[in-house]
């Protein structure tokens, strides 16, 4: 009697404690590990590894003071330039825009030519198909289609010098963003070197 009721208190317990591990949360995952923040190097893809053991405190104190150093003696500031690249990309992305608004609205111009230029030749023919020969409705169509083909003609023309104009200033426009580009690059290139140099000197390997 006395096992039978070990058993079943066994039991109970077993249960017990089973249904209190189901009733308890999980435990919480451990908090992210927060990313090490880059130094004034990094962020211009700029390596420098302290090759005499400077604390990195004494190496953000040193890329500072290098930083400053390098845009006094190069006229450059990075991040400066970083700010003019992006608006040249806006100017060049507006050009472009500009530019193909006026394609568009040189083809639509051209569309309505053939129309005005067919409307006025059938005015003009009725007039003379009237005088020679008594028939304006003759003359209107005569008239219509030549100055159909002359305002087409013309329009054509118009459309062709107006294309080649627009053309030209987005050729403009592309020639002078690459030329910004390829100036901008050369100053970063600059500064980078001079950067270099002022933290070399402080004992410090550095690659670009």
């Amino acid at each position: 009697m006395n096992a039978k009721i070990l058993a079943v208190i066994g039991s109970l317990a077993v249960g017990a404690a089973a249904a209190l591990a189901q009733t308890q949360p999980a435990a919480a995952p451990p908090p992210a590990q927060p990313a090490p923040q880059k130094t004034l190097a990094a962020t211009l893809n700029v390596y420098v590894f302290p090759t005499a053991g400077q604390a990195p405190a004494q190496q953000s104190t040193d890329e500072a003071t290098c930083y400053n150093w390098a845009v006094q003696n190069t006229g450059s500031d990075p991040f400066a330039l970083q700010k003019q690249v992006q608006q040249q990309q806006q100017q060049s992305q507006q050009a472009q825009q500009q530019a193909q608004q006026q394609q568009q609205q040189i083809a639509k111009a051209g569309e309505g030519a053939g129309v005005k230029g067919a409307v006025g030749g059938a005015a003009a023919g009725a007039l003379i198909g009237e005088i020679a020969s008594d028939d304006p409705g003759k003359g209107a169509a005569y008239g219509a289609a030549a100055g159909a083909i002359v305002a087409r003609r013309r329009a054509q023309q118009s459309q062709s010098q107006a294309s080649q104009q627009v053309q030209q200033q987005s050729q403009q426009a592309q020639q002078q963003y690459q030329q910004g580009q390829q100036a901008t690059a050369q100053e970063i290139e600059n500064f980078k070197k001079a950067f270099s140099v002022c933290l070399e000197a402080k004992q410090y390997l550095v690659k670009f």
